[in-house]
């Protein structure tokens, strides 16, 4: 039985500066990264490593089935001293977790076409995504001494709230755990993906195994009950702070502080419009809605989230709590005044062009 959000909260706040003693499952080990021209599946030729880091590596590699076609391929490699009757177990686990996102299907998720594993390493292949990351792009950004354009920043934040409310509507809901700006991509074409499957997770209940493609995020845009690992009661609120993380770094060229020293320290949070006046107030309010320490104090699902970030005043303010709704109309109180003394000279000037 689940454990209340209360429990979970005090459990994370517990882990963020004690590791977890339950035994993982699995430990990831990072092999040795495979070399170009290597054929893996009697398939995918690779061609370059992209990344490599604690969860392993991902290769850019052609289809050699299918002539021109460039794919990524993740890679994971079971920890050599496990036993058989366990790997046998995280086998069967990976194969799960990725026939659930073989069956996804939204436009800004990279397809995965194919999953396979040999005696020590289990393999995911997915569409490659062409295109600069957002983290790029803010620091590109920084070293033009600007920042990212408020607009484009909401056009982007609109698909992945679309992006994950197709994945948190899947039954059971899948999590992905590892939402930065790292991991979305803009396309050529203008659309955004998100990318690395690398921590996804479905919502199976009472399921608290941890699997071959699970992990904990990073810091700087990780929830507090994500902090405990195999024990952390994750849930779809749980990507909505890390996008909210994700926006507040887009938006202000600065990460947040981690929820560990907020948790501490809550003056941590600098107010994104200190850091960048630009943000309209109701983007700053919906942004730190989304930052809230606790699950129940965030938006409900990505739907309200992006109804919060909507250009329709009317449609933003009945998605936010009252709260923040009061500190968004209190922020437009000047420009209301603003509009209504030039309604009025307006009105006067045409009571004098009559007379």
């Amino acid at each position: 039985m689940r454990k209340c959000a209360g429990d979970a909260m005090r459990e994370a706040a517990h882990a963020a500066v004690t590791p977890p003693t339950r035994p993982s499952l699995v430990r990831i080990v990072v092999p040795e990264p495979l070399s170009p021209g290597h054929v893996l599946h009697e398939r995918y030729a690779i061609r370059q490593l992209l990344a490599r880091g604690g969860m392993g590596s991902i290769y850019l590699a052609e289809d050699q089935r299918l002539p021109g076609r460039q794919c990524a391929v993740k890679e994971v490699e079971h920890d050599p001293d496990l036993a058989e009757p366990l790997r046998a177990e995280a086998r069967e686990q990976f194969f799960r977790e990725a026939s659930v996102l073989a069956r996804l299907d939204h436009p800004n998720l990279p397809k995965v076409s194919d999953y396979f594993s040999d005696p020590q390493r289990e393999y995911l292949v997915m569409d490659y995504v062409a295109g600069p990351d957002l983290k790029s792009m803010i620091d590109q950004a920084a070293a033009r001494g600007t920042r990212l354009a408020v607009a484009e920043i909401l056009r982007w934040a609109d698909q992945i709230l679309d992006a994950l409310s197709y994945l948190h509507g899947q039954d059971p809901p899948v999590i992905h755990r590892d939402i930065k700006p790292s991991n979305l991509k803009l396309t050529p074409s203008g659309l955004i993906k998100l990318v690395d499957f690398g921590l996804v997770k479905t919502m199976a209940p009472d399921d608290m195994t941890v699997t071959v493609i699970q992990g904990r995020g990073t810091a700087l845009y990780t929830p507090l009950e994500q902090y405990g690992g195999d024990t952390g009661h994750t849930e779809p609120r749980s990507d909505l702070f890390s996008l909210g993380a994700t926006l507040y770094h887009l938006l202000t060229g600065h990460p947040p502080a981690e929820a560990k020293e907020r948790f501490l320290r809550p003056e941590a949070l600098v107010p994104p419009r200190q850091l960048g006046p630009e943000i309209p107030p109701y983007v700053e309010a919906c942004v730190l809605w989304a930052l809230s320490l606790h699950p129940d104090d965030r938006p409900t699902d990505a739907d309200s989230m992006r109804a919060a970030l909507h250009p329709d005043p009317a449609e933003r303010l009945l998605s936010l709590p009252s709260s923040w709704r009061r500190k968004w109309e209190s922020a437009q109180a000047p420009d209301r005044g603003l509009t209504m003394l030039a309604a009025a000279l307006l009105l006067l000037a045409m009571v004098a062009s009559l007379a």
